[in-house]
């Protein structure tokens, strides 16, 4: 799953490289929807810009944490795994795309939101599984066994 991820999350960035110029914007549903190239030096909404060591050091880091986290975690726990392996694949590709490039390439343009890319998805979605574990399921099945 985590290498799945990492890959179609490089394979559409590439795509987009090789496609695309920096800020070249293609509209897929006029002012909803666009493919917008853009190279992202900062975290979310560009925060920290030129930050890439203290990013690549916090990407390792918690990539790790929640490895060793996940060794704990039954393997019956399938949704709290799921959000796990998303939040992992999120963070190496964006983290691939930081030690390459030093930059994150971000190119899914919603126009009401800053530009965003597959790792950002599956981070987002991995966190939002993992708060809905927390919410809506026993609290002592998210602690290790």
């Amino acid at each position: 799953m985590i290498v799945f991820l990492v890959l179609i999350d490089q394979i559409s960035k590439s795509y987009i490289q090789k496609l695309m110029s920096p800020n070249e914007s293609i509209p897929i549903i006029k002012n909803l929807f666009h493919i917008t190239y853009v190279k992202n030096y900062g975290a979310a909404f560009g925060v920290l810009k030129h930050r890439t060591t203290f990013f690549v050091f916090i990407s390792v880091l918690i990539v790790i944490i929640i490895l060793v986290y996940m060794q704990f975690v039954p393997k019956n726990k399938k949704a709290l795994r799921f959000a796990f392996a998303l939040q992992i694949g999120g963070a190496l590709g964006n983290l691939l795309d930081r030690i390459r490039l030093s930059y994150v390439v971000d190119f899914l343009d919603l126009r009401i939101w800053p530009v965003f890319n597959i790792a950002d998805m599956a981070i987002v979605f991995g966190v939002g599984i993992l708060i809905y574990e927390i919410v809506f399921n026993d609290k002592k099945s998210l602690k290790p066994s």
